[in-house]
């Protein structure tokens, strides 16, 4: 069974569909698809861009950030656990999902599993009759979020582990999982696998071999069947990839395609994860995961990051086309810390404050080139407000340049950009020029777009900007082209 991504069967008939349409009424024909496209889930994925990691587990009251699996149930105790407060936060933090540990290394399950004992079910938290993963369920229901689910494939806890009889037990609670509790927009395998545990009371080393132990075919076909809108993040996907480090960043050039020969799960290249590939055969999109603290988990010793470091990891990861899942661990009460929640609602106010008013929406558009010279793909379609519609070139066109008049000079520092992606990722490298003065003056260079690129710039006060499109892979297509002004510190 085959996880490349390539273009779903939606979307070919709904191409297919189209391009009849558009030859009937004697229009011209969009653009072919450029390699591989998104799936339909992945385009949801794309759309949500900023969500929350809650990593919490019997660690959180043990101050460790790998519990070694002989945790007595009994020590996971919180006080007021609260996960309506963790989705509260997350939508006034403007984040879009949060993706919680169901089971950490350690083996202990926040969900009452019927196949071990090592879970709620064991502690004193709601005399065991508490269920984490059904409360945050029911929390992102009530505030608008999508829930994504972390289940670790290592067990330090399970006396099986490293035998065929742990692969069964670890494939029924992923059922558990994903066939109990609605919708799941993401399923994050993390990549630690294997080492030394507590295995049942049995101290000692398990080694294996990630890339046949698990079955991990059998588990992405289970997956695709419980959960068919949902996305799989590993190392190197099957559809969402890491970003190849821990620290909040993804490189200035990152295509969300890769070529998949040659990576192993637990030993891929990093640089190659965190760039992608411009010859790529599958859509295999980069996610930034980092701790809003030092740690992981929840240690009282620790602070989280200081504002400034938030807006540089935003602009280092959706900035540069990734997603960010920026982890925020519940304390020993199970709730978010009150330092940590200021900090993300201090983060939330200057980006929607940077983001509030588009200075280049519905002001007049020119392109040096327009697919045909129709009005479907004309230049207007980048400051319309509408990331669905885009302007695209000639079959033959490879660099091509769009122009906004902003009619008077306008100070901005942040330009927001973004390719069609259900057409593919084409454009290599392109260059921005201001008209200061009459007189165009290049203000900034770039490579990669993709699903957005967010270029922050010294402030600039022009009457127009152009985006000059330098090497494209196929004829460019933009979708949108948006200018904004940061507020003072």
């Amino acid at each position: 069974m085959r996880f490349d991504c390539s273009l779903s069967a939606w979307m070919v008939g709904l191409a297919t569909a189209l391009s009849a349409a558009c030859l009937a009424a004697g229009e011209v024909k969009p653009p072919e698809p450029w390699g591989p496209v998104p799936s339909k889930a992945q385009l949801q994925w794309h759309e949500m861009e900023y969500c929350g990691f809650l990593h919490f587990t019997v660690n959180t009251f043990t101050d460790k950030e790998w519990g070694d699996g002989d945790e007595d149930p009994a020590v996971f105790r919180p006080t007021a656990l609260d996960t309506r407060q963790w989705a509260r936060t997350a939508r006034q933090a403007g984040m879009k999902g949060l993706i919680l540990t169901a089971k950490h290394h350690d083996g202990f399950c926040l969900w009452p599993s019927k196949y071990t004992e090592h879970s709620v079910a064991g502690s004193p938290w709601k005399g065991g009759k508490g269920d984490v993963v059904r409360d945050l369920s029911q929390a992102c229901r009530e505030f608008g979020l999508r829930m994504g689910l972390y289940l670790s494939p290592w067990d330090r806890n399970h006396a099986e582990y490293g035998r065929p009889k742990y692969v069964e037990y670890y494939h029924k609670q992923l059922q558990e999982l994903l066939g109990g509790y609605g919708p799941v927009c993401e399923v994050w395998f993390d990549g630690a696998n294997g080492g030394g545990g507590y295995y049942g009371g049995a101290r000692g080393q398990r080694h294996i071999d990630a890339n046949t132990y698990y079955g991990f075919p059998a588990i992405w076909e289970q997956v695709r069947k419980l959960q068919p809108g949902a996305v799989m993040f590993s190392d190197i996907g099957p559809d969402v990839r890491w970003v190849g480090n821990e620290g909040g960043h993804a490189p200035d050039t990152c295509w969300a395609k890769v070529r998949p020969e040659g990576f192993r799960f637990g030993a891929a290249d990093t640089g190659r994860l965190a760039r992608g590939d411009p010859d790529g055969t599958v859509w295999r999109p980069a996610e930034v995961d980092v701790s809003i603290r030092p740690g992981w988990f929840y240690h009282p010793h620790e602070h989280p990051k200081s504002l400034k470091q938030l807006v540089e990891i935003y602009y280092n990861s959706v900035g540069m086309g990734a997603n960010l899942l920026l982890n925020v661990p519940p304390d020993r009460r199970g709730q978010l810390a009150e330092e940590d929640v200021e900090r993300l609602l201090e983060l939330h106010r200057v980006l929607e404050a940077t983001f509030r008013t588009d200075l280049a929406r519905g002001r007049p558009a020119t392109a040096s080139n327009v697919r045909g010279g129709s009005p479907a793909f004309a230049a207007a379609n980048v400051t319309d407000g509408d990331r669905d519609t885009y302007w695209a070139g000639d079959d033959a066109v490879r660099e091509a340049w769009l122009a906004v008049d902003l009619g008077r000079p306008t100070a901005f520092d942040r330009v927001r950009l973004q390719e069609p992606i259900r057409l593919g990722q084409r454009i290599e490298s392109f260059a921005l020029d201001g008209r200061l003065d009459g007189r165009w003056t290049e203000i900034a260079r770039g490579t990669t777009i993709g699903p957005r690129r967010i270029l922050r710039l010294p402030p600039v006060e022009a009457d127009a900007i152009r985006l000059r499109i330098l090497k494209s892979q196929a004829c460019p297509a933009l979708s949108t082209f948006e200018l904004y002004k940061s507020p003072e510190p």
